[in-house]
């Protein structure tokens, strides 16, 4: 362990590595972000399908979920900072490629699906490496702590993000993604600032018991397969985010200043709540909370469904953020807490296909929604499952509805 002392902050930032790691979560986030808002408006703009914006999700899950049986076990038996810095590598080549699309005025939106697949397979390795590293940072007292602060890393992101890539890609769609190329070399030279961590491993021959580890160690935690499931089908069925463009463009006409309103919105909201949850931990009925907050962010996508000009469309994805906020933070802590260091990866690495299934399948389903119905039928509909997914899951998994406090691990 990192930056120990004799009396264990529980502060994250006490930490000097997890600082650093902070900032690469920042910098890498920010330049995601820029890249998807400028994406998803560029192809669009060149094919008017919605179903296209479905594909750039679907593109980018494909490699989560064929490489879930190898990310996992790399993440546990390799050094987690040295896969961040080739990733990380890989992302900063693939905003590259971006860019050189956009100034050469191609068409050809195969290029882009081709590069979004092959930042999807570098996702792949990150997500579970990045997840795995943060509680070898820190203390365990200070892992909610870190939880909190690295989603008010994702959500700054989300909220700076959207709003600057809108506002670039109106000047100019090449300086949008040489946005994200700066920050995405900044998140490499910040991961190559940590110090390297203690890691334990699992040491032992490659085989299916050690890969599926991870699956089984999920299947048989019903607290930690509730979390995982409940965040899938949640955002599966509520993601509105692919459907944003036509929002912007169809639906609200607000143009890409306006599409960086409605990404940037969401993530107001949810870095409000990520700075007053690490200040103001959950200290009691963690497990009904994340249901409520579950439910009441499928009402906020109903709400937001029906909207028809950005005072109704704006404030409806503040409360989409800052409610799912609340249910990231409770899940992910629980995911740090209730999982061993030895198969933290393997474990991580089988939530990013749940999470990439969520958000990247979810887009996609989203887009091919809209597609046979229109965008309102999509998003409202999507809404009013999520409240019934909420609802159901309190039945299916009374243990994760009955887990009262977050300060401590449970294995």
């Amino acid at each position: 362990m990192s930056d120990t002392t004799s009396t264990p902050s529980r502060r994250a930032f006490s930490y000097r590595g997890y600082r650093y790691f902070w900032l690469m979560v920042l910098a890498s986030s920010f330049g995601t972000q820029v890249m998807a808002v400028a994406v998803a408006w560029e192809v669009y703009d060149i094919t008017r399908n919605p179903l296209d914006l479905g594909l750039i999700g679907l593109v980018q899950f494909v490699p989560v979920l064929s490489l879930v049986l190898v990310t996992g076990i790399a993440a546990d038996r390799f050094s987690r900072r040295r896969i961040l810095q080739i990733c990380l590598s890989v992302v900063f080549l693939c905003a590259t490629s971006l860019l050189w699309f956009s100034i050469s005025g191609s068409t050809n939106v195969l290029w882009v699906f081709a590069t979004l697949f092959v930042l999807g397979i570098a996702r792949a390795f990150l997500a579970p490496a990045e997840s795995s590293l943060a509680p070898n940072l820190v203390q365990p007292v200070a892992i909610g702590n870190a939880v909190a602060l690295t989603s008010s890393a994702w959500q700054t992101s989300n909220i700076v993000g959207p709003v600057v890539a809108g506002l670039l890609y109106g000047i100019s769609p090449g300086i949008a993604y040489g946005t994200a190329v700066a920050l995405e070399l900044v998140a490499l030279l910040s991961i190559s600032m940590v110090p390297k961590p203690a890691q334990r491993g699992e040491y032992q021959a490659v085989s299916m018991e050690t890969i599926l580890a991870g699956f089984r160690f999920i299947f048989r935690q019903k607290v930690v397969f509730g979390a995982i499931s409940l965040d899938l089908f949640a955002v599966l069925l509520g993601g509105a985010v692919a459907l944003l463009p036509v929002y912007a463009r169809d639906i609200l006409h607000a143009g890409p200043e306006g599409l960086g309103l409605l990404r940037g919105a969401p993530g107001i909201g949810a870095i409000i709540v990520a700075v007053l949850m690490s200040r103001f931990p959950i200290q009691n009925h963690a497990g009904k909370m994340l249901l409520i907050f579950v439910g009441l962010f499928g009402l906020s996508t109903l709400i937001f469904g029906f909207s028809n000009s950005l005072w109704i469309a704006v404030p409806a994805l503040f409360f989409v953020g800052a409610f799912d906020m609340v249910s990231v933070i409770i899940r992910e802590t629980i995911m740090q807490l209730w999982t061993p260091d030895e198969v933290r990866g393997r474990v991580n690495a089988v939530n990013s296909v749940f999470i990439g299934a969520s958000n990247e399948l979810g887009e996609f389903r989203a887009g091919f929604m809209a597609f046979l119905i229109g965008a309102v039928g999509a998003v409202t509909i999507g809404g009013a499952m999520t409240m019934l997914v909420a609802a159901s899951w309190a039945k299916i998994f009374p243990q994760l509805r009955d887990v009262k406090t977050l300060d401590r691990p449970q294995h």
